[in-house]
């Protein structure tokens, strides 16, 4: 008996007391997975902060008023002057930090995303226990391509939209579901050829995340 015929006679096996008129939407599953209740706010967005550092990539957490300067310090650093934005991201924010703003729209093409220096976009949400992001298609992020073919990435995320695990963002994406949705962890990068890390393969080299917090005012 082959691979295929062996696992294909356990199926077979483990579903022998199903009914035939039975379909998968009739049997409900369970969705209670753990959550991290034994964690405050401020502790969701301190190990989120942990964690995305932990991928390689730079946090920068500041008040929304020092978005721009902290923009501006990154563009510096990496020596950016052109940054994509997609529609929905606030235009001041990037003519501010001194750089020429791309729009994509209409769509760019892959040559010319490749052209540009760099992109930033907002995120959907932050996963703190594996400093994941989540960017969903549509106003402030864009198209999955904008944060893929750039070499860096710049993503503003808000303290109040990190969430502890990952079974709470799914709860929360719940309603993105007819939009692509992109999982980013760090930056791209791979060891798959005799175990050497590579940057940048399938994605940004770098990722800076601004960890926006929230005003003294609320």
């Amino acid at each position: 008996m082959s691979a295929r015929e062996s696992i294909l006679a356990r199926v077979r096996a483990a579903l022998a007391d199903v009914p035939a008129q039975e379909t998968p939407q009739a049997v409900a599953v369970s969705r209670d997975y753990r959550r991290r209740s034994d964690l405050t706010p401020q502790q969701v967005v301190d190990l989120f902060a942990e964690t995305v550092a932990d991928y390689g990539a730079t946090v920068h957490r500041v008040r929304s008023a020092d978005l721009t300067a902290t923009l501006a310090g990154i563009c510096h650093q990496h020596r950016l002057r052109t940054l994509v934005a997609p529609a929905g991201f606030p235009e001041q924010v990037v003519t501010g930090a001194g750089v020429v703003l791309m729009r994509d729209g209409p769509p760019m093409s892959a040559t010319s995303l490749d052209r540009a220096d760099g992109v930033i976009t907002t995120a959907a949400l932050g996963v703190a226990e594996t400093g994941t992001i989540a960017l969903v298609t549509g106003p402030g992020m864009g198209r999955r391509a904008l944060s893929l073919v750039p070499d860096v990435h710049v993503c503003v995320v808000r303290d109040d939209q990190v969430v502890a695990t990952v079974p709470e963002a799914i709860d929360a994406l719940s309603g993105s579901a007819t939009e692509p949705i992109t999982l980013v962890s760090g930056g791209s990068a791979t060891s798959d050829i005799e175990l050497v890390r590579v940057e940048g393969v399938h994605g940004p080299r770098v990722l800076h995340v601004i960890l926006v917090q929230a005003d003294p005012d609320g």
